[in-house]
């Protein structure tokens, strides 16, 4: 009894002490912003077929549906052309600067509005990774996403706070007055007008503790009391925020599992035949017809696929189990993007199953992308490329290239 007892004080403790997977969460961020970013950077010629006034789905259309699912976009409050070239812009920077982790509270809420904005606008543009993204926007507003690779833990560690600087204020000043603008004239639907009234008091509500007496202190007596209870609760919204981003993940596979194993074709092992044959599906006919040429390997592969997905959910409390899988799987939606021709579907995917990514490889990845950073900083400086040691034993500059080591709650609570 008293060691449940202490086990359970012991994880209590560390659930609200800390953010838990600050590299996890760091790695979703980049990947679904990355992938969001260059889905817009891609389709930005054709930008006002998709989701601008010379689609197939018309603003009125996309009104009246609007108006009876109460779906939330802030291209219905204006149907002019310059309206829309303003939120796919914003869009775009938004997702640029998440990516960067600049001043990250923000922009993720910039970003979660372009995403759902944008997808609603036009519900039927869209190859499955879009519905990923526009769960995972909504979730990584909840993380404290920016505790590592961001330019708000760089901020954090030199400065000894990320909200540093008249960036911040002014940027939350312009979301507010947008806010009271969509509250006074009723564009916001009372259930998304709280919900952001509510994220703009808390960002405040952050912004005056972070200036209180003590603020910048480590633990102690003399840390502010409501610093350290705004972290205590920001600790807890991340790691639930992560625990149902995990939880998402594994629903999709294993519904997308279920549902394949009730399919005839896929119960027959053909069903990745017919993609293969399809010109919309092919953008290498020959690696196609050839892949499709071979009945054992499309047998091999559709089974293999339903086994995977199904039973992921199932080994994500083993780790050599899960990290085995988490590979394949992984592979596998490379390989979707190459042969199907789904490329930011497999992007979305891929971003999806770095949450289950171990720390371990995380941080040697981000340490040879430090390694190489350095590498081609030197080059370009006409300095010796060779490392006498590690980036992280290097003075000045060279510092910064490795990923910043497991953040301290009292020194890394500015970023989210």
């Amino acid at each position: 009894m008293r060691r449940g007892r202490a086990a359970a004080a012991r994880g209590l403790a560390r659930v609200t002490g800390e953010a838990l997977g600050p590299y996890q969460s760091a790695v979703v961020r980049i990947g679904f912003a990355g992938t969001w970013l260059f889905f817009l950077l891609r389709e930005y010629p054709h930008r006002h077929e998709l989701y601008g006034p010379d689609g197939p789905w018309s603003w009125e259309l996309a009104r009246r549906l609007v108006g009876s699912n109460h779906a939330f976009t802030v291209l219905l409050w204006s149907d002019s052309a310059l309206w829309f070239e303003t939120v796919y812009l914003a869009a775009v920077l938004a997702s640029a600067l998440l990516v960067l982790g600049w001043r990250t509270r923000a922009t993720s809420v910039v970003f979660m509005v372009g995403v759902l904005s944008l997808q609603n606008r036009s519900v039927f543009m869209g190859d499955g990774g879009d519905n990923v993204i526009h769960l995972m926007a909504i979730y990584l507003v909840l993380t404290r996403c920016a505790q590592v690779w961001s330019l708000d833990a760089r901020r954090a560690r030199l400065r000894g706070s990320a909200s540093t600087g008249a960036a911040g204020p002014v940027l939350w000043g312009v979301l507010g007055a947008v806010l009271v603008y969509g509250a006074v004239t009723g564009r916001f639907g009372l259930g998304w007008a709280a919900a952001f009234t509510a994220l703009w008091v808390v960002a405040a509500v952050w912004w005056m503790a972070e200036r209180s007496p003590g603020a910048g202190r480590s633990e102690g007596a003399g840390r502010s009391e409501g610093r350290a209870l705004l972290d205590v609760l920001a600790n807890m919204v991340h790691n639930a925020g992560m625990l149902v981003i995990m939880a998402e993940v594994c629903l999709i596979y294993a519904t997308a599992g279920w549902y394949k194993v009730q399919g005839s074709r896929w119960q027959d092992g053909t069903a990745l035949y017919y993609p293969l044959g399809l010109d919309y599906f092919s953008p290498w006919p020959g690696l196609s017809g050839l892949l499709a040429s071979s009945g054992t390997v499309v047998m091999l592969l559709t089974y293999g696929t339903v086994v995977l997905q199904v039973a992921f959910p199932f080994t994500v409390f083993h780790r050599r189990i899960k990290n085995v899988l988490l590979g394949v799987m992984m592979l596998e939606h490379a390989g979707i993007a190459v042969l199907l021709g789904l490329p930011f579907f497999s992007l979305a995917m891929i971003a999806a199953d770095a949450v289950f990514l171990p720390t371990a490889f995380l941080v040697g990845a981000g340490a040879v992308v430090g390694r190489l950073r350095l590498r081609l900083r030197l080059r370009l400086r006409g300095r010796p490329v060779a490392l006498p040691a590690p980036a992280a034993a290097l003075p000045g500059p060279a510092g910064d290239a490795d990923p910043e080591p497991e953040p301290d709650p009292a020194a890394a609570a500015g970023p989210r």
